[in-house]
């Protein structure tokens, strides 16, 4: 099976409501589509969403690099020689992270389908479904605590609450939330970079002595400051985890040596996809780390590769896919199975996808 074309195309998902973080507020779902057709007519497919604040990557780069660079590095090659396809798309262009994941994962889908099994299957096999948190946007703490009560009246039991936007109301909105669902739900904390080190700390540290029991503090500080992150996980009892710190397999081995995290977050779009991302979760089981599993803003596509990778591997122990759930519709045929938070990933060949409605072709 040789790779003979690659497409590009442009898909719009509206949210159910506004996505607001510390770092932007976004309405709906801008991705570009890759894919990549086999000269024995089957299709990959991958996704990249724009997220210029944390990546770098906007429309236009994402569409660039994989037309002038990446598609180039990749058209004519054999699918079956992954490490030489995976070789040339990272040396095809510098950064672009979110780019090279779309065709990463656009390859990875015709290797499954190659091969005549789920990704899931080839890379480990560990569990067949799994639960994933949702997101609770950075708003006020009473609008913050109706939209925890209506996602734990759905059947979510772990909310990733969105805080670092207005540092001040921080621990206000944490006690609204947990009054609001009780004690028999987790809460994940996601400062987005917000805070410094000490205000972290202060914080954390506030948040604990009100017995609001939280399970994790992701990503407190900026994503440079290592040392600042180390000083937040050396100081405070929640297990604090590395989010926009761990980009690459280097970055996140890195923490792991420092400790300057106890969790690492994988995301595709940060790793440059699965290729990479299969050296991260390498990693920590030889640093005894365990893993998150996460997304941008993405549909069905590169969210599906997520699970995927999920279900393969023990080592991550923590899933935030909420990205399908989140939009207003679902324009992805085939695919993960996601049933509000029971995610099942697909048991057709490689990410199982057999169309994509209201794809634009660039």
């Amino acid at each position: 099976m040789k790779i003979k074309e690659l497409r590009i195309g442009r898909i719009s998902v509206p949210l159910k409501k506004p996505f607001k973080t510390a770092l932007r507020t976004v309405e709906s779902v801008e991705d570009v589509i890759v894919e990549l057709h086999a000269d024995s007519g089957e299709v990959g497919y991958g996704e990249a969403p724009p997220t210029g604040v944390i990546t770098g990557d906007t429309t236009g780069a994402i569409v660039g690099a994989i037309q002038d660079h990446i598609g180039k590095a990749v058209v004519g090659l054999d699918v079956e020689n992954l490490d030489e396809i995976m070789a040339r798309i990272d040396a095809s262009i510098v950064h672009n992270t979110s780019a090279k994941a779309a065709v990463d994962i656009a390859v990875y889908d015709l290797f499954g389908q190659m091969c005549g099994q789920p990704l899931y299957r080839l890379w480990g096999g560990y569990r067949k479904e799994f639960a994933t948190d949702i997101t609770i946007s950075a708003n006020g703490p009473e609008q913050m605590a109706s939209d925890a009560a209506e996602a734990v009246a759905l059947g979510y039991k772990t909310l990733k609450i969105k805080l670092g936007k207005d540092p001040a109301q921080d621990v206000a909105r944490m006690k609204a939330i947990r009054a609001a669902v009780g004690y028999g739900i987790d809460l994940r904390v996601d400062a987005n970079q917000g805070w410094k080190p000490k205000e972290a700390v202060r914080l954390i540290r506030a948040i604990e002595d009100a017995g609001l029991a939280l399970e994790l503090v992701e990503q407190p500080v900026a994503a440079h400051d290592l040392e600042g992150l180390k000083h937040v996980t050396d100081n405070v009892s929640v297990p604090v985890m590395a989010d926009e710190s761990a980009f690459s397999a280097r970055d996140a081995q890195r923490i792991m040596e420092m400790r300057a995290a106890d969790i690492v977050n994988i995301k595709l779009m940060k790793t440059g996809g699965v290729h990479n991302a299969l050296r991260v979760c390498s990693l920590a089981e030889v640093y005894g780390v365990e893993l998150m599993i996460g997304c941008m803003l993405e549909a069905k596509v590169s969210v599906t590769a997520a699970v995927h990778l999920a279900a393969a591997k023990k080592v991550i122990t923590k899933v935030d896919l909420d990205g399908p759930v989140l939009c207003s519709e679902d324009p992805i045929d085939g695919g993960a199975v996601f049933a509000e938070s029971l995610v099942r990933p697909n048991e057709a060949p490689g990410l199982g996808i057999t169309g994509i409605r209201g794809l634009r072709y660039l």
